[in-house]
């Protein structure tokens, strides 16, 4: 028997108050515990919701626990090492974290078995060679550069490298997962089980005796990111093959990597758009301002998660609409428009009311940085007010120009960070990051518009223009 929240509700409460909630739980149940895509697409971005919440609170956990450990010195040469290598390992995927989102599900649903088996195994080689070569190359670089390099960075970033290519891998995993509507197996090792193991081994390694410093901060995320990693391959691969069955595998690498390329650019641009005033101000102001921008940031994560947790659930349901089911798309991803942008809008109040308090319990120095929310919380929830856009132009086929946007957004947030960062400080940055938003979530919506006809735009009318 299927379960229903309205019959469940009509069974435990009086029936008056059960006949006022009906028509809420209705919907409820329209969202969650249908069979359809719909109701698939709605539990993944539940599932990525309640995670993406619990991580939001371990994740600001560890860092304030962090930021107490070292100082905050130390914790702003962690954190520029840390977000580099997330950044990097992203992107030395290639864009097939999130191509293989669109081709397993195709592969699955027209019975291509060899192709589903070959993309498999050929996408996990490929992100693990190239990431490698990256950390490589990396190291070198840094180890050259040394002498332009402040010192205290120079050893970090040597570290750091070592976990490239299994972020990367996990990442690849990720998407994996992801394109098989296992929300679990996407998002607990990357938001759960790392960070958490991370406080564990800085925990221990401290407790043995290690220097309270950024190197041995580095060092506890080594160990944590390739036991996580290891893990997620063990049982991203076992529940795979007790899906695809046994036989030979079919590489289209060339069309892979075509498809991938582009991929690679939007997921790119994104990604440095999203880091890149941290990697700004690291670049222009010492490690005590690193530290402390970065931790008004993470105040924020309550807000950014609800629109991740979103785009995660919906990327495959915008795949499989593209194919021949304009007016569901359509209608699908109006949707998704207000389930990305009420809840930020919610946590965003939020932020606003508790960020002073949160920051305090990083350190009283950290406290200056609340009045640099109120400023990046209105570039969060313009973003969040046209839904992930980038999601649907990228699975409907338009990835080309949704990295032309994001290559125009970065440059545009770059140049403001390297204009205002000198003239403002932390102020510089914040301004920068939310204007950048604002425009990003204009071209976006604008974007859909003109390609697809569709209005991502949440107080903008389905029949009007973006």
């Amino acid at each position: 028997m299927r379960f229903s929240a309205a019959t469940t509700a009509g069974r435990f409460l009086p029936q008056r108050l059960a006949l006022r909630v009906e028509p809420l739980l209705g919907r409820i149940d329209a969202v969650l515990f249908t069979a359809d895509e719909r109701g698939e697409a709605g539990r993944m971005s539940v599932i990525a919701f309640s995670i993406r919440i619990v991580s939001a609170v371990i994740a600001f956990i560890s860092q304030v626990l962090m930021a107490r450990w070292i100082g905050s010195f130390e914790y702003g040469i962690f954190v520029l090492v840390w977000v580099t290598m997330v950044i990097v390992g992203n992107l030395a995927c290639l864009g097939f974290h999130t191509s293989v989102i669109r081709f397993i599900p195709e592969y699955r649903e027209r019975g291509l078995m060899d192709e589903l088996r070959g993309i498999v195994v050929a996408s996990r080689l490929f992100v693990l060679i190239a990431s490698t070569s990256i950390a490589g190359l990396g190291a070198l670089g840094v180890w050259l550069a040394a002498p332009w390099i402040e010192n205290y960075y120079v050893i970090p970033f040597i570290l750091g490298v070592i976990c490239l290519p299994m972020i990367a891998v996990s990442d690849l995993l990720q998407g994996q997962a992801r394109a098989n509507s296992w929300a679990l197996f996407a998002l607990s090792p990357t938001y759960l089980i790392r960070p958490v193991l991370i406080l564990l081994f800085m925990a221990l390694m401290l407790r043995a005796g290690y220097a309270a410093d950024a190197r041995t901060a580095i060092f506890a995320s080594i160990a944590a990111t390739y036991v996580t990693t290891l893990a997620q391959l063990i049982g991203v691969t076992h529940r795979m093959e007790r899906q695809i069955p046994a036989g030979p595998m079919k590489v289209h690498f060339a069309q892979w990597f075509i498809v991938s390329l582009p991929i690679f650019l939007v997921e790119g641009f994104f990604f440095l758009l999203t880091n890149a005033d941290v990697l700004m101000v690291g670049a222009y102001m010492d490690p005590n301002d690193v530290a402390v921008y970065f931790a008004t940031v993470k105040t924020l994560a309550l807000v950014h998660f609800v629109y991740f947790a979103v785009k995660a659930g919906v990327a495959q349901r915008y795949a499989q609409f593209t194919h021949g089911e304009p007016e569901k798309l359509a209608a699908f991803a109006r949707e998704t428009v207000s389930w990305t942008f009420w809840p930020s809008l919610l946590m965003a109040l939020l932020v606003l009311v508790l960020g002073e308090p949160m920051l305090v319990l990083f350190g009283p120095e950290f406290t200056s940085g609340y009045p640099l929310l109120f400023l990046l919380v209105f570039g969060v929830v313009a973003r969040a007010a046209v839904g992930p856009c980038e999601s649907l132009l990228t699975m409907s086929g338009n990835q080309n120009i949704c990295a032309a946007v994001y290559a125009m957004t970065l440059a545009f947030n770059i140049g403001l960070n390297v204009v205002l960062i000198p003239m403002f400080g932390l102020w510089g940055a914040a301004m920068a990051t939310a204007f950048a938003m604002v425009f990003e979530a204009s071209a976006l919506s604008f974007t859909v518009w003109r390609k697809l006809g569709i209005v991502m735009a949440i107080f903008v009318p389905a029949k009007g223009a973006a």
